[in-house]
């Protein structure tokens, strides 16, 4: 449960909104403080190369320092660290008596004192993000992974040395912490960390091949300087004195509006326009020629608008005259419906009378076949 409690301590140390700290700086520092609460907990190997229980120490307060050097990416930093663990335990209860020299026996539970500290070294890599305000109040958590070398004496009044080996294992922790800047570059703070190093296989002194278990809980007060500092500001240059006064000048003469633009001119035609033999449907060609002639209209007011319906040649002259008016109905038709009022628009057939390339009679002549409108004045009389 006490375990739990500290856990759960330095988790809720850890909520707070992200700001970017010390950004960009690389920092060392050196933290001190104690072990409140550690146990070491000693197996024996037995015969079917499995591990017992064979002793465990509750140990008293400890110290726990450690140098650190690393860098802040501004909400995350990365840091390696060595440090230094020690503490005392005056008793060890003694589960097996395997682990006595000689044929030392005791009964299972027996706590016998004892005379020497655990010491452990550790270099470890910590990840950390910190939240908080940068030039003010910080919190961090994380946690880092390494190496400890954990030396584990055990010499019982009365008994002697029961254990006195050193080996090294993997280790890891959990970290939780706030800090304050004093200045720009030193920040003051307080950290908690859970430390665990587990499988530290260790000899007894009678030979019996143990496995030890470390975990301890520790407060410490921290001090970190940090490289660079803030930048200072570019000083400020004075600003230039005011132009002396001058009277203002005069307003600049008013300017004539520019003339309008002049009327686009009317472009009378003709517009010629061609039928296919013995036609008198409208060819894509002669559609963009009428669509000219209309888009010219509209320069040219209200001007009478003349057609003249021509024929070729070939067929009787009766027949020509009235396929010469049809031709000029189409044109007319295409024309209203595309604005031109129907009221200024005259219409004559002229058939075969007034060919545009003389041909003799009943000659089929693309030429002739043909209807021309003309605006403007006399257009249509």
């Amino acid at each position: 449960m006490k375990k739990t409690a500290f856990l759960m301590a330095g988790a809720a140390m850890i909520v707070a909104a992200p700001a970017s700290a010390r950004e960009g700086q690389a920092y060392i520092g050196i933290n001190g403080g104690v072990i409140i609460d550690d146990q070491v907990d000693v197996d024996i190997r037995n015969g079917n190369d499995t591990f017992n229980n064979a002793a465990f120490a509750d140990t008293n307060l400890g110290i726990d320092g450690d140098v650190v050097i690393g860098y802040d990416f501004g909400a995350f930093r990365l840091e390696a660290e060595g440090g230094y663990k020690r503490a005392g335990y005056d008793g060890l209860t003694v589960i097996s008596s395997g682990i006595l020299p000689g044929d030392l026996t005791v009964p299972s539970g027996t706590r016998v004192q004892n005379e020497r500290d655990l010491e452990i070294w550790s270099g470890m890599v910590n990840a950390l993000v910190e939240f908080g305000n940068d030039d003010g109040f910080q919190v961090f958590g994380g946690g880092g992974v390494g190496f400890a070398n954990m030396r584990l004496p055990v010499v019982v009044d009365g008994v002697g040395t029961v254990i006195d080996d050193n080996t090294t294992d993997f280790a890891w922790q959990l970290l939780a912490g706030a800090r304050v800047a004093l200045s720009d570059n030193v920040d003051l703070g307080v950290k908690y960390r859970y430390f665990v190093a587990n499988n530290f296989d260790l000899q007894a002194t009678n030979g019996a091949d143990l496995r030890a278990d470390f975990d301890s809980h520790s407060v410490l007060a921290s001090l970190t300087y940090n490289f660079g500092g803030r930048a200072q500001p570019a000083p400020v240059a004075a600003p230039p004195p005011p132009p002396p006064m001058t009277a203002p000048p005069p307003p600049p003469a008013p300017v004539a509006p520019p003339p309008p633009p002049p009327r686009p001119a009317c472009n009378t035609g003709p517009y010629v326009v061609f039928f296919d033999f013995d036609r008198s449907e409208l060819t894509p060609e002669a559609a963009g020629i009428l669509n000219n002639a209309v888009t010219a209209y509209s320069n040219c007011g209200m001007a009478r608008v003349m057609l003249a319906g021509h024929t070729d040649s070939a067929g009787s002259a009766q027949y020509n005259m009235a396929l010469a008016g049809r031709r000029n109905e189409a044109v007319r038709s295409y024309m209203t419906s595309r604005g031109v009022p129907a009221g200024q628009i005259t219409g004559e057939a002229f058939g075969e009378t007034q060919p545009r390339v003389p041909t003799a009679d009943g000659v089929r002549e693309a030429q002739n076949r043909r209807v021309e409108v003309t605006y403007g004045p006399g257009s249509g009389m």
